[in-house]
């Protein structure tokens, strides 16, 4: 979706060029649009019109800021054109073709017939054409900032050139984002494969496919597929799906992979991929022992690089290596003029968390009366959006354990919860780390069915130092799953109750009578 088009290398290629892309266009990269003359001297230069440098242009520009933001391809970046807003259409798809083919579970009346992909896909361009206007150009120009359309290079540690015309700065915003890799598996370049960038653009569904990376991406594209009847095969090196996280989370995940009808190869070598006529042969090694599927698309979900070819970062004095460009605690590269923040220079690989850096950015930046803000005051979590989801935030207990703080863990089964075995989602849990001797929370993982939402008051409760003492005395609206949290807080509370104090208890009570 993001290659350059034939006729004009600076202008994006988006298929299918329906209305609703069309539309999309009109909102991202208008055509005919021409960048305007710029100010002698701009207070800041974004370069990237993703989500960091969306946040931080319409932040300065909101605080009086004269301010040039840049982007060559699409504004919006990967969240609107070919991430969140595309890949949460197709799974909101996916829930509801799940929900109809097992509704007889609840005596609902069987389905007929099949689905349409086609309209799947349709709606999809349609709700993100809609959204697009959010992140227009001509929104921006709006909110006072001017907007450049091509190529930026720095030019020096003090400016930046874009199509001919050249944009001095007081200060710079480096944040260009990342793409997807593929691992270097013989044949592969040459067989052909989806990305993120590319899987939007279907508009009839791969009747198998292969999924090449067992990560978020790989796993939520995976079963989305698989829901819509295509013949999934996820590969992955490590021996089970979602390694980063929770190992009883990912393995909740797994069996709903399975249960979907996805072939799972995990542990295994891809040797070789081979195009033999229509179809392409995925060879690999399990254990020594070597094996094959066929397939007719592959999509591979296997990591991702810093975009920082062609920016001229060397001559603005901006190191960078190949995990991103290097910035310190409060975002700055190594030239002090200029900083840098989002996928570009971040292990947290999240919208949430480019807009959370963003806004430090700006604090940073425009030295405001706040103070600044730093990278490590930031608590990021995180949620993988499969069915289950599942949820993080903060430290694991392992982790916690390494960096030498005694940790104690509640788990709660979602199967004790009402509203959960009501719905029919009483498969998951809440896990909270806290410090040993305390209420302080540490992290917490959840799997549940909207386990992101089930998180965002755990979000709060760290951010804010609010223990499991306060919310084992807030009151919780039966029946929810969110009670989920409060009976982790009443297992904290009871555990309070040691020996000592049931008997002095007791005794008291003995006297009440």
């Amino acid at each position: 979706m993001l290659a350059p088009d034939e006729d004009d290398p600076l202008r994006p290629r988006v298929t299918p060029l329906d209305e609703h892309n069309r539309a999309l266009l009109a909102h991202v990269h208008p055509p005919g649009w021409s960048n305007p003359e710029p100010r002698r001297r701009y207070h800041l230069v974004v370069v990237g019109a993703g989500t960091a440098g969306l946040v931080t242009a319409a932040g300065a520009a909101g605080l009086g800021a004269e301010v040039a933001l840049v982007e060559r391809h699409l504004m919006g970046g990967d969240c609107l054109n070919v991430g969140c807003v595309p890949s949460k259409a197709l799974l909101a798809a996916a829930r509801v073709w799940q929900t109809v083919m097992t509704g007889s579970a609840f005596g609902a009346p069987p389905h007929i017939g099949s689905g349409d992909f086609a309209v799947v896909m349709e709606r999809m361009r349609r709700l993100r054409a809609g959204i697009a206007a959010h992140d227009s150009a001509r929104r921006f120009q709006q909110l006072g900032v001017d907007v450049f359309l091509g190529e930026g290079r720095f030019v020096s540690g003090e400016a930046v050139e874009v199509g001919g015309k050249r944009l001095r700065f007081r200060r710079a915003v480096v944040a260009t984002g990342g793409r997807p890799t593929a691992p270097p598996v013989p044949g592969l370049e040459e067989a052909g494969y989806l990305t993120n960038e590319t899987v939007f653009s279907l508009v009839e569904l791969p009747r198998r496919l292969a999924v090449i990376g067992g990560g978020p991406i790989g796993c939520e594209l995976a079963q989305a597929l698989a829901r819509f009847g295509s013949q999934v095969t996820l590969f992955d090196v490590m021996p089970r799906v979602l390694p980063r996280e929770d190992p009883d989370a990912a393995e909740l995940v797994r069996r709903a992979l399975e249960r979907d009808g996805i072939r799972l190869e995990l542990g295994v070598e891809l040797a070789a991929v081979e195009r033999q006529g229509e179809d392409t042969v995925i060879r690999f090694t399990r254990e020594g022992e070597r094996d094959w599927i066929t397939a007719d698309a592959i999509l591979v979900a296997a990591g991702r690089a810093p975009n920082v070819e062609g920016l001229g970062l060397e001559e603005a004095g901006v190191e960078h290596t190949p995990k991103g460009v290097k910035v310190d605690d409060r975002f700055r590269t190594t030239n002090p003029r200029i900083y840098a923040c989002g996928d570009v220079a971040s292990p947290y690989q999240f919208t949430h968390a480019a807009d959370a850096q963003a806004r430090a950015v700006l604090r940073n930046v425009l030295a405001l009366a706040m103070g600044h803000r730093r990278a490590g005051d930031l608590v990021i979590p995180w949620c993988t959006y499969t069915s289950p989801e599942v949820a993080h935030l903060g430290l694991y207990e392992e982790e916690a354990r390494q960096r030498g703080i005694e940790v104690e863990t509640l788990r709660v089964e979602l199967s004790s919860v009402d509203r959960a075995v009501l719905d029919g989602e009483a498969e998951g849990f809440l896990k909270v780390h806290y410090r040993k001797g305390s209420d302080a929370i540490l992290g917490a993982t959840v799997v549940a069915a909207d386990a992101g939402d089930l998180l965002a008051p755990l979000c709060l409760a760290v951010g804010q130092k609010v223990g499991l003492g306060k919310i084992a005395d807030t009151i919780f609206p039966y029946p929810t799953q969110a009670e989920v949290i409060k009976r982790a807080a009443d297992a904290w509370n009871r555990q309070r109750l040691t020996p000592a104090a049931k008997r002095l208890l007791h005794w008291r009570l003995r006297l009440l009578r």
